[in-house]
């Protein structure tokens, strides 16, 4: 086994290493505490927040990448060097394949749950050529005295039974935790987590979590006989091809906006600092990019990677880690290109805060400008920068699928919701239509990008001054502040 690290694996694994040392900031921070119980006191910001980490669970698990090690050619010598497949496997594609035994390739279309084929095939019985429905060969495969109903109840029962049990353990073992947290009994703990008075804010992440649990546990069961949101033109599984475009979304979309900070930080705060002659260079570059339709720039970007990649083949060695290496410039492309705003509010918020009694006693201190932009002005716009950034990766996912749907996204050999829509634009006119691949593709794209959005909603609710001051506050929220207020007095 040959390990294989691609560039986007450093990031998706880099994010952990963020999230993780956010949360350290985070905790050693009273306020910072405070303002993120009052993101997850929102039960849409709290499911949405456990949706997100399903797909990051899901996305690293196809980061971990190796190449398969080939049997010796015969006659071949015992110290001949070995020989690996070109063909890069995921830690994903082990456990689906694999682990749950999904049901293989077929010929071609195929609905969701089929028993047979969608396009009719000519085979020959008995000598002459037959047109009919061909049977799959991977995926519906029922005993003779069982119908398809009777099969998918069968098995969603047993999932029910399967995951439901240990479901039931995990939430009383919950509840004994909360019940020895908050020193009552077992009975009024699992009440606290039955409640919706906001007393237990996790228990929409909870639910979300469970019923992820439930919808694997029956995936699980059914997935490896069936093909459950159907196959593609070319016989793939489209629930498959859905799965794998979950990590092409989010490395997009967390490389794109960790693209955008260098420029927008350094560019916005330097504008809002300096003013005058700096001010203008810098608002002339960033009204210059935004004034170009941000699709041709990406455009004429891609049209030349294209060419850099087909010139330098030594980069890389199979279809995967040159198709790697495009999304990754094309990330970083997609984040040069959209600094503008962020810059604009940063230079804005800079201007008001340049002007306050704190900087100007600073200056007169004789205190280097850089010193102040980075001791005293960054801190009081990472709030500015927080939102915006949070608010942009869902963007950003729906600006890749966009993309990928007019040909300048991703590879087309790379799994992402773009190809899946784009490969779907021509189906829908088919008779009869092919409705799944486009519907799975809108589906998870919607679950992506809904939770995203959400979860940005809440956090610019939780750290925007205006909307804090504008925004009722609930219960929790303001029994948060009390207790802050007299930790402080």
């Amino acid at each position: 086994m040959l390990p294989v690290i691609l560039p986007t694996d450093i990031v998706a694994w880099g994010l952990v290493v963020l999230i993780a040392l956010a949360i350290r900031h985070v905790r050693r921070s009273e306020e910072l505490s405070r303002r993120w119980r009052r993101v997850f006191d929102r039960p849409a910001a709290a499911a949405s927040a456990a949706v997100l980490a399903v797909f990051l669970v899901t996305a690293l698990m196809d980061s971990v990448h190796w190449r398969e090690e080939l049997p010796p050619a015969p006659g071949a010598a015992a110290d001949a060097p070995a020989a690996y497949s070109p063909e890069v496997t995921s830690l994903l594609d082990v456990v689906v394949l694999k682990g749950l035994n999904a049901a293989g390739d077929e010929r071609s279309y195929s609905r969701p749950f089929a028993l047979r084929e969608f396009d009719r095939t000519t085979v020959l019985v008995d000598g002459k050529p037959v047109r009919d429905y061909q049977p799959l060969k991977h995926a519906g495969k029922l005993p003779p005295w069982r119908s398809r109903a009777v099969e998918l109840a069968r098995l969603s029962l047993l999932a029910a039974i399967a995951g439901g049990v240990p479901a039931v353990f995990g939430w009383i073992g919950l509840g004994a935790l909360v019940a020895r947290r908050r020193r009552v009994s077992l009975p009024e703990g699992l009440k606290a987590l039955a409640n919706r008075d906001g007393s237990f804010p996790w228990r929409p992440a909870v639910m979300t979590l469970t019923v992820f649990w439930l919808l694997g546990v029956w995936l699980a069961l059914v997935w490896p006989n069936w093909h459950v949101l159907g196959t593609d033109a070319v016989g793939n599984d489209v629930l498959y091809e859905a799965v794998k475009s979950i990590r092409t979304g989010i490395v997009i979309g967390t490389l794109a906006t960790l693209a955008t900070l260098p420029f927008a930080l350094t560019l916005g705060i330097a504008a809002g600092y300096f003013r005058h002659r700096v001010d203008d260079v810098i608002q002339y570059i960033y009204t210059t990019i935004s004034s170009i339709p941000s699709v041709l720039l990406i455009a004429a970007s891609v049209l030349m990677i294209q060419v850099f990649l087909d010139k330098n083949p030594q980069w890389y060695q199979t279809s995967l880690e040159r198709a790697d290496l495009r999304l990754m410039l094309l990330a970083v492309i997609i984040g040069m290109t959209g600094w503008a705003t962020l810059a604009r509010l940063l230079r804005a918020e800079t201007m008001k805060l340049s002007t306050l009694d704190f900087v100007t006693a600073v200056r007169a201190l004789g205190v280097k400008p850089f010193t102040i932009m980075r001791r005293h002005i960054l801190p009081n716009v990472m709030h500015i920068v927080l939102i915006v950034t949070v608010l942009d990766f869902s963007g950003i996912v729906l600006y890749e699928a966009v993309l990928s749907y007019v040909g300048v996204g991703v590879d087309p050999t790379m799994h992402s919701f773009g190809t899946m829509i784009n490969a779907a634009r021509s189906e829908l006119s088919h008779s009869p239509m092919i409705w799944w691949n486009l519907a799975a593709s809108f589906a998870f794209l919607l679950a992506l990008v809904l939770s995203a959005n959400l979860f940005a909603s809440a956090v610019r609710d939780a750290f925007d001054p205006r909307a804090a001051r504008s925004a009722p506050k609930s219960e929790k929220a303001v029994k948060d502040d009390d207790d802050g207020k007299k930790e402080e007095k």
